[in-house]
């Protein structure tokens, strides 16, 4: 098989897990998601808006030169009768967002991957751009598979857990296996 890559790189990048349980069991930050390759999908090509799937991302690798802990401060919808007042509780949840993430997207048409490479993404939030680099490189499946990084290979097996709900297919369960290369953590290059 061959592959049309485009590499995008930020300053930072936070991967938004389905709940901070699912975080702290499974160290989501690391993988990205069926419904998160849709989402960029649909983001590089529209015309797919009202298709479900995935058609065009082939592959994915994400990589990291470090991940910062971050506080966040969330509150519930509901409020709380006090006496003569309404309160809502808060609660502090601690997640990480990497810093200096690469993510390679794999093509299978040339002219996909050249669309793609004109293109900013968002990793789960707006800030997080990712800009492309505008060089397309041409890769068989074993270079890809050197790659450094951590890739999510989507599909129910022995071997595969559940990774999230996909919010494009009425909540439908994700399940993948992660495949690495033991060094995703990218050294100051």
């Amino acid at each position: 098989m061959k592959y049309y890559i485009v590499k995008y790189t930020g300053q930072f990048g936070f991967i938004k897990p389905w709940s901070a349980v699912r975080d702290s069991q499974t160290f989501s930050q690391q993988f990205l998601t069926p419904s998160i390759v849709e989402g960029i999908e649909k983001k590089l090509f529209p015309e797919l808006l009202n298709e479900k799937g995935i058609f065009k991302i082939k592959r994915n690798k994400l990589s990291y030169s470090s991940m910062s802990s971050q506080q966040e401060v969330t509150q519930p919808r509901g409020w709380n009768k006090k006496s003569k007042s309404m309160e809502r509780f808060r609660s502090i949840l601690v997640r990480d967002v990497m810093v200096n993430p690469v993510l390679v997207l794999a093509f299978e048409k040339e002219e996909e991957a050249l669309s793609a490479s004109k293109q900013h993404i968002c990793l789960c939030r707006n800030e997080d751009v990712m800009l492309p680099d505008p060089l397309v490189v041409e890769m068989t499946d074993e270079e890809f598979n050197d790659l450094k990084g951590f890739e999510l290979r989507f599909g129910e097996s022995d071997s595969s857990f559940l990774v999230g709900y996909n919010r494009f297919n009425e909540s439908e369960p994700m399940y993948g296996r992660i495949e690495f290369d033991g060094k995703s953590i990218l050294e100051n290059e």
